[in-house]
C-alpha cells in the first residue's frame, strides 16, 4: 500500500455535492485541496461496468493532469428489488440534467411495479487515489439501509432523502453531514458509505502525524 505523502491533493470531481462531501472529510487533514472543475480539467467519460472501473478513470485522469495525486469516488445505490440497479448508473437515472427527484421517483414506481416490492439496499462508495504515474490504491465503503416513499429532507444530495440506513429513523437526507459522516468527527463507526470509504483510505494511506 502507497502512503500518501505529497501535502497537495486533487478531487477528482465535477460535482458539487461530492466535492462538499470530500472537502467536509479532507479540511481537518490539512491537504491543499483543488478540484477537478476549478482546475478545468476535463470529465472522463464513465465507461466503466463496476464502481472500481469508474473510480479508477477520474483518478488517474485528473492525476495525470495536473501532475498531482488525485482522489475520486464513484458511488450509487443498489437496490435489490430492482437487481442491483440503479447501481454504476445512478446519476444517469435522473436524465441529462441529473434531476434526483426523477430519479427518486423512477426508483419507487419500478419497486411498486415489481411483485415483491423488496425495498432492502445499499449505498456503495469507492475511492481512489492515483498518482501521476497511474499507481491507484482502492478503498470501498457500503450501508445497508431500505427505501422509504415520499422523500425526507433536505440535506445532503442525490438518493439521500429516500435512503433510511438500518437501525436509524432518519433518512440521509435528514442528517447534517456531521451525523452522516460520523466518523471524520470523532466517532469510532463512520456511518455514510462515503466516510467508510474515507476511513479505511485514511487509515492505510495517510502518513500518521508524529506526536
Amino acid at each position: 500500500m502507497r502512503k500518501l505523502t505529497e501535502r497537495a491533493l486533487v478531487i477528482a470531481s465535477h460535482n458539487q455535492g461530492k466535492i462538499r462531501e470530500l472537502r467536509a472529510l479532507l479540511d481537518p487533514l490539512g491537504y491543499q485541496l483543488s478540484t477537478a472543475a476549478e482546475l478545468d480539467l476535463e470529465e472522463p467519460e464513465e465507461t466503466g461496468l463496476t464502481f472500481e472501473a469508474n473510480a479508477e478513470l477520474k483518478a488517474v485522469a485528473a492525476a495525470t493532469a495536473s501532475n498531482m495525486p488525485a482522489l475520486s469516488d464513484d458511488s450509487g445505490l443498489v437496490v435489490d428489488g430492482l437487481d442491483g440497479a440503479p447501481g454504476i448508473y445512478s446519476a444517469r437515472w435522473g436524465g441529462p440534467e441529473r434531476d434526483f427527484q426523477l430519479a427518486m421517483k423512477r426508483v419507487d414506481d419500478e419497486l411498486r411495479a415489481t411483485q415483491r416490492n423488496n425495498r432492502q439496499a445499499r449505498f456503495v462508495s469507492v475511492i481512489c487515489l492515483a498518482w501521476p504515474d497511474r499507481h491507484v490504491e482502492f478503498f470501498r465503503g457500503e450501508v445497508e439501509g431500505v427505501i422509504v416513499w415520499p422523500p425526507r429532507g433536505e440535506q445532503g444530495f442525490g438518493y439521500d432523502p429516500v435512503f433510511l440506513p438500518d437501525g436509524y429513523d432518519r433518512t440521509f437526507g435528514e442528517m447534517s453531514s456531521d451525523e452522516k459522516h460520523g466518523w471524520s468527527h470523532g466517532q469510532d463507526m463512520a456511518l455514510s458509505h462515503r466516510a467508510r470509504a474515507f476511513k479505511l483510505f485514511a487509515e492505510k494511506c495517510l502518513e500518521k502525524k508524529s506526536a
